[in-house]
């Protein structure tokens, strides 16, 4: 979880915060000779020129298909589920005893250079070290790079090409095609037994949370992120997860958000402006967790809270079919259990 998350005032900053998940145009380059048409995302040789072309609408190229490929850790770690390896990464990799964040997904953190942890952190010398030949990270606002810093990002971009991939605005079997374009463009195989078995599973989870919705109608659903001094309540329509839990029938409560059109922010004491049957609670780490909210009196006077309807919630997804079905088989589960109490 971002340092940035206190300077809430930052517009990079207040997503940070606010968990808010992303749009990707489908977007197409051919190739021909001795390249391969690897999906609607680009090209990829292992003799010729690469492409690809990134939810920015740019045409991204290289001589041969890029090897040395530096990322943000998400992102990393979903194009490790389809078997593209990385050299570095940056964004919440490691918690404070060493073990991989939540973020890092099944990646060996050992095994990548890791350029900053936290927001803002990011080792430009390192990152020269490893010769990059490609950095790719998520896209919340148009043409900003997820955990590159503004101070830095003009000697970060002169060093390799970037692709950036909408993290915003749509919903997640889309953002994972998009990711899944990007891998196959620098080799992956999409038709490896366990990204197929991956994408199996999670169309069977789909349809189990589109079962729940329908079989348990009218809960009311509440995106929260606790900190130490707000409570803050998304909207769902700008995140890939919500939209898309939307689509498959579930009812979220709309906050009054901000500006940025993405949370509204409440103090501890209006906490409970909103009746809830159930939260889904962000399990980033740096956020507060319920056994850290016990503290908070409103908060335990929740009705969702009082009732044991509280879940965890990936606020960040690694976009990949393997680490987003489980997402959808915790929701229906919870959803299947849960009851009207708000």
């Amino acid at each position: 979880m971002p340092q940035s998350r206190a300077a809430h005032l930052s517009r990079r900053g207040i997503l940070a915060a606010g968990g808010v998940l992303g749009l990707g145009a489908v977007l197409a380059a051919c190739g021909d000779g001795d390249k391969k048409d690897k999906g609607n995302g680009g090209t990829t040789s292992d003799k010729g020129p690469w492409s690809f072309k990134d939810d920015r609408g740019t045409n991204v190229t290289s001589k041969a298909t890029p090897k040395n490929i530096v990322a943000f850790t998400g992102t990393a770690a979903a194009l490790h589920d389809f078997g593209i390896q990385v050299k570095g990464v940056f964004g919440p990799t490691k918690t404070a005893d060493g073990k991989p964040d939540v973020q890092a997904g099944t990646m060996d953190i050992s095994k990548v250079e890791i350029l900053g942890n936290v927001w803002g952190e990011f080792n430009v010398e390192k990152y020269a070290a490893l010769k990059p030949e490609l950095l790719v990270t998520n896209m919340w606002i148009k043409d900003q790079l997820w955990y590159v810093p503004d101070e830095s990002k003009d000697k970060i971009l002169k060093l390799a090409p970037s692709v950036a991939l909408w993290a915003a605005d749509t919903t997640i079997p889309k953002v994972i095609d998009r990711h899944a374009q990007l891998a196959a463009s620098l080799g992956a195989d999409l038709k490896a037994k366990n990204v197929t078995d991956a994408k199996a599973r999670f169309e069977k989870a789909a349809e189990r949370l589109r079962s729940a919705a329908k079989a348990n109608p009218g809960l009311k659903i509440l995106i929260g992120s606790g900190s130490a001094d707000l409570f803050y309540v998304s909207a769902a329509g700008p995140n890939a997860d919500t939209r898309y839990f939307q689509e498959l029938g579930l009812t979220f409560i709309e906050p009054k958000v901000n500006k940025e059109g993405f949370f509204e922010e409440l103090s501890w004491e209006n906490a409970g402006k909103y009746k809830a049957d159930i939260i889904i609670l962000d399990n980033r780490t740096g956020t507060l967790q319920p056994n850290d909210l016990k503290a908070k009196p409103t908060w335990a006077q929740l009705p969702a809270v009082k009732a044991g309807q509280v879940f965890p919630r990936v606020t960040e997804p690694i976009f990949s079919y393997d680490k987003c079905a489980p997402i959808l088989e915790d929701l229906a589960a919870a959803i299947e259990k849960s009851k009207k109490v708000g």
